[in-house]
């Protein structure tokens, strides 16, 4: 029991609520946890603002507990059952919860298999909804303990969902460098630490590889289990945590792009020596690093790049006067190596 568990009495209805979430990313990265989904190391992540999952869920009581999703219109069994174990999982902390039916619509603003965490985005607006239904249920309206634990429900989901219930940069996973951080769900980064050059990012997605993960980020996670470099992995992002702890409030934007393309290469390094090994990258993303590295040499310009567990590539750049040249860069020598031209383009500003 927790400070989430629920034993108070319900007063229960139909209700249809609806909730949006955004999706985040990464950077410094989550690889490997422990049960129940909790991180093997902190993250920190930027909410993104345009890239977001908009849900409607609605409860009808009394009848036989089920679930029914629909993904843009199209029914999506699977995802349902999904759902229904994710429902059972969490009863202890919402226990009406199994006591009706749900049909679910959910959308993405954003390509299906793009690269951008859609079960971030997802489970977070489920959470989103399961606690406007309690708020209705229970009378309770207080909305910062109402956040944290939509944050706490949405981590039992997808881990990285619970960073998407906030806004601008956010932590999750416990470290001495943020006072508030804890394992159990997210946190706002303090925005008083953060230099003005950090508030106002572009993020454009490169689709590289739009099909399915040949390896899931569940399989993933597992295999840190046995890869004899976890342990120094794990120290190291604390180690990353505290320096771009210093960075974030002095501005150094090189040292940002260093750190954060160190941190996106050693998540797929990590993959690399899992036994069995796999490599999510493709020809096309080894191309992408290479220019943009070329291209930043040449130029001093600050274009660089993350990237989640799949081949597509995240290039981040700064709002500013040079923000122009870096646009025309990437639509000249970048697009080239996406499947189908395709990208998203996506903002963090806060």
């Amino acid at each position: 029991m927790n400070e989430f568990s629920e034993n108070n009495p319900f007063n229960i209805s139909n209700q249809k609520v609806s909730a949006t979430c955004p999706s985040n990313i990464a950077l410094i990265k989550y690889w490997g946890k422990y049960e129940p989904q909790i991180p093997a190391n902190p993250s920190i992540s930027y909410t993104l603002n345009h890239c977001k999952t908009n849900t409607e869920m609605e409860f009808l009581v009394d009848e036989k507990f089920s679930v029914q999703t629909f993904l843009s219109g199209n029914e999506e069994p699977k995802f349902a059952q999904k759902i229904e174990k994710y429902f059972q999982k969490i009863e202890e902390y919402l226990p009406w919860i199994l006591k009706g039916k749900y049909i679910i619509k959910t959308e993405n603003t954003f390509p299906h298999s793009s690269g951008i965490a859609s079960s971030a985005s997802g489970f977070g607006a489920i959470a989103k909804c399961l606690m406007n239904l309690d708020e209705q249920f229970s009378g309770k309206t207080n909305e910062d303990f109402k956040l944290k634990k939509a944050s706490f429900l949405a981590r039992l989901g997808s881990g990285s969902a619970c960073r998407s219930l906030y806004e601008g940069l956010v932590v999750w996973g416990k470290t001495e460098e943020v006072a508030e951080s804890s394992d159990l769900f997210a946190v706002q980064y303090p925005n008083e630490e953060i230099h003005p050059i950090f508030k106002s990012f572009n993020d454009w997605v490169l689709l590289i590889h739009e099909g399915e993960k040949s390896v899931s980020s569940t399989v993933g996670h597992g295999l840190m289990n046995t890869n004899p470099y976890a342990q120094r992995r794990f120290q190291e992002a604390h180690e990353n945590f505290k320096t771009i702890k210093s960075i974030l409030k002095n501005g150094d934007l090189q040292e940002f792009i260093k750190l954060v393309e160190h941190e996106a290469l050693t998540l797929h390094a990590m993959m690399m020596m899992s036994e069995p090994a796999f490599i999510l990258m493709k020809t096309g993303t080894l191309q992408v690093i290479n220019k943009i590295w070329e291209f930043r040499k040449e130029t001093n310009l600050p274009l660089f790049f993350t990237l989640d567990a799949g081949a597509n590539v995240h290039l981040l750049f700064p709002e500013n006067s040079d923000s122009e040249k870096i646009q025309e860069f990437i639509v000249k020598e970048l697009l080239q190596f996406t499947q189908n031209n395709g990208v998203v383009k996506d903002v963090m500003r806060f």
